[in-house]
């Protein structure tokens, strides 16, 4: 005799097993904490076992319960996958985005990757520029929607996360001791490059540049050389170089946001489907990199 397995027990079984508490699975969940105790007392009544222990830090998996999760997680992928690919609409065509240079590696394969897997009729075009010009490029029309990295953000614009601006070098290194000051910084339409400089002025530290180009390959060769510093978003600094400490003696950047902009127009749905792609991406709490 068949049996079905109720998804939305698992949802909660899965939720409960990733947060270690019923309170904290109920948010994720948008539902009341008795709702989805009342479900795991219903899915540990059909498998006839305990799945959970509780302890001082939360709830724990028992043994059956271990065997449960990793299955119950590929079932839910599974469900998920098929309902997704079953509802989409099929979109073909093009859309361009734009973003800045230094976001491209960190913040953009894995949602490129996402959404190429779910439209592959779908070609999507890179243009790669400072973000005042991208903006200019969206207003034209030139792009279809554009990511990018400003002190605040626009009226009509959409914050998706806030990032600090710091200070990087080569490990080791001592450039950041020198002065004046060696700087890769980029050219005037750079959104980093006028609060880096008012900082430094701030600071009174005297700076000279290296580089000051919106390159990030040759601001970052002239850091890893040692030839310069250069201020980069945290999470963009890449392995080569090391984030420079307050001891370093440099004075603290502010912090700038990651913004999403789409044409006041009217939008293409292609264009609405990959801004929800990358929405999904940041408030899911993951990086768009793989």
């Amino acid at each position: 005799m068949s049996r079905n397995l109720d998804t939305a027990l698992l949802r909660a079984f899965v939720a409960v097993a990733d947060t270690a508490g019923m309170t904290a699975a109920a948010a994720v969940l948008n539902l009341t904490q008795a709702a989805v105790s009342q479900q795991i007392k219903r899915l540990e009544e059909s498998f006839g076992c305990d799945l959970f222990t509780r302890e001082r830090k939360g709830l724990r998996l028992t043994p059956a319960g271990e065997r449960l999760y990793g299955r119950a997680k590929r079932l839910l992928a599974l469900n998920d996958e098929i309902w997704a690919d079953m509802t989409t609409p099929l979109f073909d065509g093009q859309v361009r985005l734009g973003i800045p240079h230094d976001l491209v590696s960190v913040y953009l394969p894995q949602v490129l990757k996402d959404f190429a897997h779910s439209y592959p009729n779908v070609e999507v075009t890179l243009d790669c520029a400072t973000s005042p010009e991208l903006l200019e490029r969206l207003k034209e029309g030139i792009i279809d929607l554009t990511l990018t990295t400003e002190l605040g953000c626009g009226p009509d614009g959409e914050s998706l996360a806030t990032e600090r601006l710091v200070w990087a070098g080569a490990p080791g290194g001592e450039a950041y001791a020198r002065r004046p000051l060696p700087l890769s910084v980029g050219c005037k339409v750079c959104a980093f490059r006028p609060p880096v400089l008012e900082a430094l002025r701030a600071a009174e530290i005297p700076w000279r540049p290296v580089s000051d180009i919106t390159n990030l390959e040759a601001q970052c060769a002239t850091a890893q050389a040692d030839l310069a510093v250069l201020a980069l978003l945290a999470p963009t600094v890449p392995g080569t170089l090391a984030i420079l400490p307050p001891s370093s003696g440099l004075p603290s950047l502010p912090a700038f946001s990651i913004n999403l902009y789409l044409p006041r127009g009217r939008i293409s749905a292609v264009a609405e489907e990959l801004a929800r792609h990358i929405r999904m991406s940041f408030h899911g709490g993951r990086r768009l990199a793989a």
